[in-house]
């Protein structure tokens, strides 16, 4: 057992800050708009057919007067969209069985959820909220009322590592949970803010440093001590199974959301790729705009509309799969470096 002297006891406020990453890539992956973020795809995609039709040679426009390259793209990418559109509408189908089933499956679902709003009514010594984020708030609230109450008990102590290690903890803990508090304030389900502040709070490296203390200091803790630690402990651990849960909700939220989103755009993307194949050959877009064929604009427009259900798909389980992978485990099992 490490004698804590040289343990990582307080962390940083944020997921950012612990993962060392940056601003724009967490952004990107996690906080951004989805549909922003499949704006900045489409963007690149449509500037990088642009440039590359007038860089590399032959030219778009040789490529068309010579063979049939506008029919073999948009003739592909029909097949494309169908089946994408196909696959996402399965996801969509997937999600919503596990919404459906026998009267005793449904039963024991509402059994585990009131099982755990009494749990929690204990733990508040009031009713639970049943809005989300108020949940998460209140157990964060709680998890920094016990930390300060255990502060302030540890403080009579004679043991002076135990002192420094439970104050830097207890600063620590509350200073993320006043952080956490204020993100989850007025939050929103639906909208990937609750899910940011349920992630910001590290709760799982805090119940492993709770018991590594407990068990470090076993012969210098008094009864009081010891309680106070358990009921921290225990405020942390509800912590857990309500943010996988509602998790899980946000997840199945977010695949309706994307499933709807890709039968809005896979229309308007059958439409442009039927219309290129039928409109669209030699001489259609005589000219040029800014030194480039006006063949160029529309083929890399047109292309970009065929390509957005696939774009929509990219930027939600970009933000899907990286929720996902920090929250692979639940209680004091940490995967990541120590105090991510």
């Amino acid at each position: 057992m490490s004698n804590g002297e040289n343990e990582t006891i307080g962390t940083a406020n944020t997921m950012r800050e612990r993962a060392g990453e940056s601003r724009a890539k967490l952004w990107f992956l996690l906080e951004a708009n989805r549909l922003a973020v499949v704006a900045i795809l489409a963007l690149f995609v449509f500037v990088a057919l642009v440039a590359a039709s007038t860089v590399l040679q032959p030219s778009l426009q040789q490529k068309i007067q010579t063979s049939n390259a506008i029919e073999w793209i948009f003739s592909s990418m029909i097949g494309v969209v169908v089946t994408g559109t196909t696959f996402v509408v399965t996801i969509n189908q997937l999600v919503l069985s596990q919404e459906t089933g026998p009267l005793g499956d449904q039963r024991k679902r509402m059994s585990d959820a009131m099982d755990y709003r009494t749990y929690a009514s204990e733990l508040f010594q009031d009713a639970p909220p049943a809005h989300p984020s108020e949940l998460l708030q209140q157990l964060v609230r709680t998890s920094k009322q016990r930390a300060a109450a255990l502060d302030r008990l540890v403080e009579e102590s004679d043991d002076d590592e135990l002192r420094r290690q439970v104050s830097e903890y207890s600063e620590s803990l509350q200073e993320n949970a006043e952080k956490v508090d204020e993100q989850l304030e007025g939050a929103e389900f639906g909208k990937f803010d609750v899910m940011t502040a349920a992630l910001n709070f590290n709760y799982s490296w805090k119940i492993y440093q709770i018991e590594r203390m407990t068990e470090q200091f076993d012969e210098s803790l008094s009864d009081d001590e010891r309680e106070a630690f358990a009921r921290l402990r225990s405020a942390l651990s509800m912590f857990g199974p309500a943010r996988e849960h509602i998790k899980t909700l946000y997840f199945q939220w977010a695949l309706v959301d994307l499933s709807q989103y890709i039968l809005y755009v896979a229309v308007p993307a059958i439409v442009v790729s039927g219309c290129m194949l039928a409109f669209v050959g030699v001489g259609t877009f005589p000219g040029a705009t800014l030194g480039i064929d006006n063949i160029v604009w529309v083929t890399a427009g047109a292309f970009t509309i065929t390509v957005l259900p696939f774009l929509l798909f990219t930027s939600y389980v970009f933000r899907i799969a990286t929720a996902a992978k920090r929250t692979l485990a639940i209680g004091p099992l940490v995967l990541r470096t120590p105090g991510e």
